[in-house]
Parts: C-alpha cells; sequence; structure tokens
C-alpha cells in the first residue's frame, strides 16, 4: 500500500511504500522530545516527491542517523540510517502519514536511553 506524507508546510513531502503493522515509540533523548511514532521500511521503499535538500538534517550522539526535519516548519517526517545488516533504512513518522488512523496502530515502546 502507498502512503503519502509530508512536514506541517509542506515544503518536505514523500510517499512510502507497505503495510504500517505497527509503530515504535523510543524514548531516547530526542525521540522522547520529538514525540514520533516510527515505521522502519527499506529506504528503497521511501520517495521523496520534494527535493532532497528540502530536509535539513541533525545527527547526535555516534551519527549514524539521519534526523531529517523541515526548516521551515520544524516537523521531522522521517529518519535515515542502516539495519544491523548494513540495510539502508527509513524511520518514517507516521503522525506525518495523510488518512491514518493512529489508534488502529499498535505502538511498541523502545528503551531508547539504554542503549
Amino acid at each position: 500500500m502507498k502512503h503519502t506524507g509530508s512536514c506541517h508546510c509542506g515544503k518536505v513531502a514523500f510517499e512510502v511504500e507497505g503495510k504500517i503493522d505497527g509503530a515504535l515509540s523510543c524514548n531516547c533523548s530526542i525521540c522522547q522530545k520529538k514525540g514520533s511514532l516510527l515505521w522502519f521500511v527499506p529506504r528503497a521503499d521511501l520517495t521523496l516527491l520534494t527535493p532532497d535538500g528540502a530536509a535539513a538534517t541533525y545527527t547526535f550522539n555516534k551519527h549514524v542517523i539521519k534526523h531529517r526535519f523541515c526548516a521551515s516548519c520544524g516537523i521531522h517526517p522521517y529518519g535515515e540510517g542502516t539495519d544491523p545488516k548494513g540495510n539502508a533504512m527509513a524511520a518514517i513518522n507516521i503522525r506525518c502519514l495523510d488518512g491514518i488512523d493512529l489508534a488502529a496502530i499498535p505502538v511498541q515502546h523502545y528503551d531508547g536511553r539504554a542503549h
């Protein structure tokens, strides 16, 4: 299934292919403050509808995850990194997807502060 999403102002927009069977709520220092609900997909399943440069990038700690956000409205619609096997992945903030019933998606809590 194809989903569309964007930041609040629309300057960062994308499509993502896949079935949302759950989301992750992380309590690490950045996720706790952002309040994201993350759905992980292969990076190839994420298609940007706006130029890559429309999204700013923030990294911290080990600098392995690119937290992408809109420099205009500040919303964080996705992140980019690799899984433990080295595969390119995208972490989609499902709160930024259009037409999603958030209450219907099971959420797993991850203790990112401990890792």
